[in-house]
C-alpha cells in the first residue's frame, strides 16, 4: 500500500516524538490500519483515522484484558502500565471488560462524583497559586518541573487522602514512573512496588478511621452488597494516580507550549481573561486536548475474535492501539486540523477516549488544566519560551505525549 513517491515514515524515533503529526498524516492516507513492530518488540495494529478510531474504541470484540493477547509470554510486562503486573495492580478499569468493568465503574463512580470534583476547585486554585509563588520573583522557571508536575501530584494526593507528610514521597515515586527510559534500570518497577506497599498500608489505616477522601469513599462503596476488594481499591487508586497525574502534567505542559507557539490565539484568550471572561476556556481546553493532547495512543486492546477495522482483517489475539493523536487531526472530521483554534465549536475529539472506557477522571483533569492556564496567563501575562522549540525534548513512552522540560521567562513578580 506504500507510495514510492512518498516513502513510509520512520515511527517512534526521537525525531518522530518531537512532531509525530506528519507521520500520522501519511498513515491516515496510505495505511490507516497498520501492523507495526513497536520499540518494545511487541507487534500491534495502529488505527489512525477518526471514523475507524471511534468504532474501535467502542468495539466490544476488542477486550481490555491482556489475557486475550495471543503472545502473552513475549509481551509479558511490555503492555499496560509499566510495573503494574509485578506489583499485582492489574484489577482496574483499564484492564477489564463487562460485567466486571460495569460493576467496578459503578462503585468507583459513587466515590468519584462531579460534586467531589467541583468541591475540589478551591484547593486546585490554592495549589496553583502556591506553586507560582515559589518562582514568580525569579523571572524564569521550568514549567514542567516547577508547575505542571507538582500541581496534579499534590492534587491527586489530597483527593486520595494521602497525608501531607507523605506527599513528597509520592512525588518522588510518581517522577520515577513517568521518566520511563530516562531513569535507572528497573526504577519504574521499584517505584510502582513502593506505591503498592504504601497504598496497602494507607487503605488499612483508612479502614480504622474513614474520612471524606476518595480512598475512604472507595472503602465505603466496598462495604455494600456489591463490593470492591482491597486489591481493587489499591489498583483503582494506582490507576487514578498514574492516569490522572501524567495526563494532567501533559495537558498543562502541551497546552502552554501550544499557546506560546500560537501568539494570536493566546492573545485572544488573555484579552478575555483580562476582561474577566473565562468562557473561551470552555472551547479552549477542548481544542488543546484535540490539537496536541496528553494521551497519544489509547491503552491496549486485544481482539477476542476475528473482526475488520478500516478494511483490514484483525485476527483473534491481535493487539490494537488507537492513535488518538492521529484521529484528532483527521481532515475528514476536523476543518483545518493542524491549526489551533480555541474557538472551535464542532470538536468531538477523542482526547479522553470514547465508549464505556471514556476517562473517569476527565472532569478533574479539565478542572486542573483550566485552573492552571488561567493562573499562569493572568499572573504571568508576558510568559515566553526561553528555548528554541526545536531543542525541547519529549518523554519516551508509547501511550502518553509530554515534554521533559518547558523553560520560560517572564517579568519577575514583586511582593
Amino acid at each position: 500500500m506504500s507510495d514510492a513517491a512518498s516513502p513510509s515514515p520512520e515511527l517512534f524515533s526521537w525525531e518522530f516524538a518531537s512532531d509525530p503529526y506528519p507521520a500520522y498524516a501519511w498513515l491516515r492516507e496510505h495505511e490507516p490500519v497498520r501492523w507495526t513492530r513497536l520499540p518494545s518488540g511487541v507487534e500491534a495494529w495502529l488505527v489512525t483515522r477518526y471514523a475507524d478510531a471511534r468504532v474501535a474504541l467502542a468495539e466490544t470484540r476488542l477486550s481490555k484484558n491482556p489475557v486475550h493477547h495471543s503472545e502473552p509470554a513475549h509481551a509479558r510486562g511490555k503492555t499496560g502500565i509499566p510495573g503494574e503486573r509485578g506489583a499485582d495492580l492489574m484489577t482496574h478499569l483499564l484492564n477489564i471488560d463487562p460485567p466486571d468493568h460495569t460493576r467496578l465503574r459503578r462503585l468507583v463512580s459513587k466515590a468519584f462524583t462531579p460534586r467531589r470534583v467541583a468541591e475540589f476547585a478551591p484547593r486546585v486554585q490554592e495549589l496553583s497559586d502556591q506553586l507560582i509563588d515559589r518562582f514568580a520573583a525569579t523571572g524564569s522557571a521550568d514549567l514542567i518541573h516547577d508547575f505542571a508536575f507538582p500541581l496534579p501530584i499534590y492534587a491527586i494526593c489530597d483527593l486520595l487522602g494521602v497525608p501531607p507528610e507523605d506527599q513528597d514521597d509520592f512525588r518522588d515515586w510518581a517522577g520515577m514512573m513517568i521518566r520511563h527510559g530516562g531513569g535507572p534500570r528497573g526504577g519504574v518497577a521499584r517505584a510502582v512496588k513502593k506505591i503498592r506497599a504504601y497504598l496497602a498500608d494507607l487503605i488499612h489505616r483508612k479502614r480504622q478511621a474513614l474520612g471524606d477522601d476518595l480512598i475512604s469513599g472507595l472503602i465505603r462503596a466496598s462495604d455494600h452488597e456489591e463490593s470492591l476488594t482491597e486489591n481493587e481499591v489499591a489498583a483503582m487508586c494506582f490507576v487514578l494516580l498514574f492516569a490522572g497525574f501524567e495526563t494532567t502534567v501533559n495537558l498543562i505542559g502541551n497546552g502552554v507550549f501550544a499557546l506560546l507557539r500560537n501568539p494570536g490565539q493566546r492573545a485572544v484568550l488573555q484579552d478575555a481573561l483580562r476582561a474577566g471572561d473565562e468562557s473561551p476556556l470552555a472551547t479552549g481546553i477542548e481544542e488543546l486536548l484535540r490539537y496536541d493532547g496528553p494521551v497519544e495512543l489509547a491503552t491496549w486492546r486485544y481482539a477476542t475474535e476475528p473482526l475488520t477495522i478500516g478494511g483490514r482483517s484483525i485476527a483473534t489475539g491481535d493487539p490494537v492501539l488507537v492513535v488518538l493523536a492521529a484521529a484528532n487531526r483527521d481532515p475528514e472530521r476536523f476543518a483545518a486540523p493542524d491549526t489551533l483554534d480555541l474557538g472551535r465549536r464542532d470538536n468531538q475529539h477523542l482526547g479522553y477516549g470514547h465508549g464505556i472506557h471514556y476517562c473517569l477522571g476527565a472532569p478533574l483533569a479539565r478542572l486542573e488544566g483550566r485552573t492552571a492556564l488561567v493562573s499562569l496567563l493572568t499572573r504571568l501575562p508576558d510568559l515566553r519560551l526561553a528555548a528554541d522549540p526545536a531543542e525541547l525534548r519529549w518523554r519516551g513512552g508509547l501511550i502518553m505525549r509530554g515534554l521533559r522540560t518547558l523553560p520560560v521567562r517572564f517579568a519577575p513578580l514583586r511582593d
